[in-house]
């Protein structure tokens, strides 16, 4: 298996990293060549071009911001989509919307290729330590061929049907991740305003039955203002989205989501697109977030 892989941010760099530890020979892409130099230094190969990649890989794997940069790199649509697409496995590891990705594989398909979502549940700490959560879907075979690339990545591997259930998946996993991180960003910020001293908060917290892993890690940044994104405000805030729209889509009243994507919408407005998401109440935000649109 040639593998390819395109994106190399702040998920796609541990994990094409983790890869190559795995042993996997890897082809790298990313539009900003200087974030491939750490995979290089490992034994990665630096494709030329997108091209390049699908023409020496017969697997790539996609971890874009967004479904429009996943478009835009594959340009799907044009002569250059068709052209790549034929004995290709493409692996979307990113999280889009359910929809458009029920659409790619039709395309994917209809060229001559493969395909197989496998979203993660998990941030860049997870992702470094091989311990992220693997939801997949799509033809049972092709999910069989790409799941040795997954267990580096991954504790656990879950198995989710046809395309588009792993997504589905992914959106109501995040609803909770989401609202959680939310809300205990307010709860903090409504901490220190009464004068409770944080430390002790914290303590409490993290010895009680509601701490959790995310927990922990969200209130040790609140805590010591440390942003450093393990989870960016941007990338969250395009994930409420698509959360809120999947629970709108199913005729649910899902109103800590509304305000929690209001509050990231503010958050990134205010230039904190690339904190982490525990920083979203730091541009102390004032507006009412009930009449935000």
């Amino acid at each position: 298996m040639s593998i390819g892989f395109l994106g190399i941010g702040t998920m796609g760099l541990p994990m094409a990293g983790r890869l190559l530890s795995a042993g996997f020979p890897l082809r790298v892409w990313n539009r900003t060549p200087g974030r491939c130099e750490p995979l290089i230094a490992k034994g990665a190969v630096e494709a030329a071009s997108v091209d390049d990649l699908f023409a020496n890989c017969t697997t790539v794997l996609v971890m874009l911001l967004n479904q429009e940069a996943v478009d835009a790199t594959l340009q799907r649509g044009l002569p250059a989509f068709a052209r790549r697409m034929p004995g290709r496995t493409l692996v979307m590891l990113g999280t889009t919307s359910p929809e458009y990705s029920a659409e790619l594989e039709a395309d994917v398909r209809r060229h001559g290729g493969r395909y197989v979502e496998a979203p993660v549940s998990g941030s860049r700490g997870p992702a470094e330590e091989g311990a992220l959560i693997g939801m997949v879907a799509g033809e049972p075979q092709t999910v069989a061929d790409i799941e040795p690339l997954l267990l580096p990545l991954c504790r656990q591997v879950v198995g989710c049907g046809p395309v588009p259930a792993a997504l589905r998946l992914k959106l109501a996993v995040n609803h909770y991740l989401i609202v959680l991180v939310a809300a205990l960003a307010e709860a903090t910020k409504a901490a220190a305003a009464s004068g409770v001293d944080l430390e002790r908060f914290r303590d409490v917290l993290d010895a009680g039955p509601m701490a959790s892993t995310v927990s922990r890690a969200k209130l040790h940044k609140l805590v010591s203002g440390d942003f450093s994104p393990q989870a960016a405000i941007r990338d969250v805030g395009q994930i409420a989205c698509l959360v809120r729209d999947q629970a709108r889509s199913a005729g649910v009243d899902a109103h800590l989501i509304d305000v929690a994507t209001r509050m990231f919408a503010t958050a990134r407005r205010h230039g904190l697109s690339d904190l982490d998401m525990a920083a979203v109440l730091e541009c102390n935000q004032t507006e009412s977030l009930l009449e935000l649109p």
